[in-house]
Formats: structure tokens, sequence, C-alpha cells
């Protein structure tokens, strides 16, 4: 069991089914990526910290840093979801853009 998957151990529900979708989509992304807790989240680490993410309290979210936003930012505003200069929150009752989040992590490989 790695550190990432004792730290999901107590997430439930839908944050839990978003977290994992989110996991995978990184996993694939970057597989030569190493899991960590880093600032209190799941993060996968490849020449430093590559992305974090975590649940929040209506949304999940992804931590690819300012360059990974700045990035994403255009795809970001037309799919209308929450950012800021580090972060990216994707709602709960939404289904996650894969293709967008793979080609983030991609980036920042």
């Amino acid at each position: 069991m790695s550190v990432i998957d004792d730290y999901l151990s107590s997430v439930s529900g839908r944050h839990r089914e978003l977290l994992d979708q989110l996991r995978a989509i990184i996993i694939e992304a970057a597989p030569e990526a190493s899991e960590a807790i880093s600032w209190g989240m799941p993060t996968y680490k490849l020449n430093g910290n590559l992305v974090h993410f975590a649940p929040g309290k209506s949304h999940v979210g992804l931590y690819p840093g300012a360059d990974g936003v700045a990035f994403a930012a255009a795809r970001l505003d037309e799919l209308g979801l929450r950012y800021s200069k580090g972060a990216i929150q994707f709602p709960l009752d939404r289904e996650l853009p894969g293709e967008l989040i793979a080609s983030i992590v991609a980036f920042r490989v």
C-alpha cells in the first residue's frame, strides 16, 4: 500500500470516485512519476513536485503550479471551471475533463 493509498483510504463517496479517476489520469500521463505526500496532499514527483491533488468542500482540486494553470487557462475558461494561480477546482457534480487533465500533466512533465 502506498502513501497515497493510505491518504485516500479516509476519503469516500463522490470525492473518492473523482480522486481515483484523477489519480489514474495522472499515472497514465506520467507513469515514471513517484508518489508522495507533500503539503499534506497526494503528490506525484518527477524532478520535483509534478502535481498535487486533494478533496475540497464541493470539489476535487488539482494543483499543477502556476505554469500548469496558465497552460490550461483558456480551456478552463471555456469549461467554466474555477481556478487560481496554482489550483484548479473540479466540481463534484461534473465529470472530470480527462483529456485536459492529461494534457496539463504532460505539459508539467
